[in-house]
């Protein structure tokens, strides 16, 4: 049973044209994937994403974003077949306050900006996909959730098309439910397929099919469309960029986030010392990066 929604308006997104653009850059480059905590992730901005995923649907070829937090990395350790859906994508954001703080201590070119997930760039998605009116399918969230945030999305931008479909069924490989779900994507032949069933529920369905989907952008999201129809509220985004984000959620939901905040990063403790001993024998624990990447240069 889906929760009632919060009565909270949304309020109209800013025009983004009109606002100041940050330079990033438009191309891969070889310091942008890291190792840490035994696992290689993406120092990326949120405009990067967008231009790569932009350039992907533009060339009509397929596109796996994945993204790493703690929790996923305390995973990735007790599920090892996560790390083959990594492994495939094409990149791999930090979602991790903390992740990019440890980063930048071991002598790594990690900066604030490259914290990097849905609710940093919700806005300049939706801009971006109104204004090429990309089809946007979203498998995730009980049922009538994903259709309320397509409602809500659809008043502000009225040039993208929705599909949804909600996470409860069985996903099993071959199951008739996951058949016709699998039939109604390619339907609908979207440019954008946002999967939000949670950690590692969809990072598993996306690892299972993503053969048989059609050529587009794929997002493991987790509740972006519980936020957008107003089922659970956000974090304010000051509390990300502070590295608390994790306390708010703690605080909404004690009892089912308790063991990941309190219990799971202990099992990063042994990862995060073999990488402090590598940077010190490196010569870069504590020290800025190498120049040629400064505070303004991704």
């Amino acid at each position: 049973m889906s929760a009632a929604p919060l009565d909270t308006a949304a309020a109209p997104p800013p025009d983004r044209r009109r606002a100041p653009r940050r330079p990033f850059r438009r191309s891969r480059r070889a310091l942008e994937r890291i190792t840490i905590l035994g696992a290689g992730v993406d120092l990326v901005r949120p405009e990067e994403v967008m231009h790569h995923v932009e350039a992907a649907i533009d060339e009509g070829r397929p596109f796996l974003v994945a993204n790493h937090n703690a929790h996923s990395l305390y995973l990735i350790r007790r599920q090892p077949e996560l790390r083959a859906f990594f492994a495939a994508a094409d990149i791999v954001e930090v979602d991790s306050t903390p992740v990019i703080a440890f980063a930048r201590l071991l002598g790594l070119h990690s900066r604030p900006f490259h914290r990097c997930t849905y609710l940093d760039w919700r806005e300049h998605f939706w801009s971006l996909a109104n204004r090429k009116g990309w089809r946007v399918f979203y498998l995730g969230g009980a049922p009538g959730v994903a259709d309320e945030a397509a409602r809500r999305l659809s008043a502000r931008y009225p040039d993208v098309q929705f599909g949804t479909r909600d996470g409860y069924f069985d996903m099993s490989p071959g199951s008739a439910a996951n058949l016709d779900i699998l039939a109604q994507i390619e339907r609908f032949a979207p440019h954008i397929l946002f999967v939000g069933m949670g950690m590692p529920r969809q990072e598993q369905w996306i690892a299972e099919n993503r053969q048989a989907l059609p050529a587009c952008a794929v997002f493991s999201v987790g509740a972006a469309f519980d936020y957008e129809a107003g089922v659970q509220r956000a974090a304010p985004r000051w509390m990300g960029r502070a590295g608390i984000e994790w306390l708010f959620r703690l605080c909404a939901d004690p009892r089912r986030l308790a063991h990941r905040y309190g219990v799971e990063p202990l099992f990063l403790l042994r990862p995060a010392l073999r990488d402090v001993a590598r940077a010190v024998a490196e010569r870069r624990f504590l020290k800025q990066p190498g120049a040629g990447v400064g505070p303004g240069r991704s």
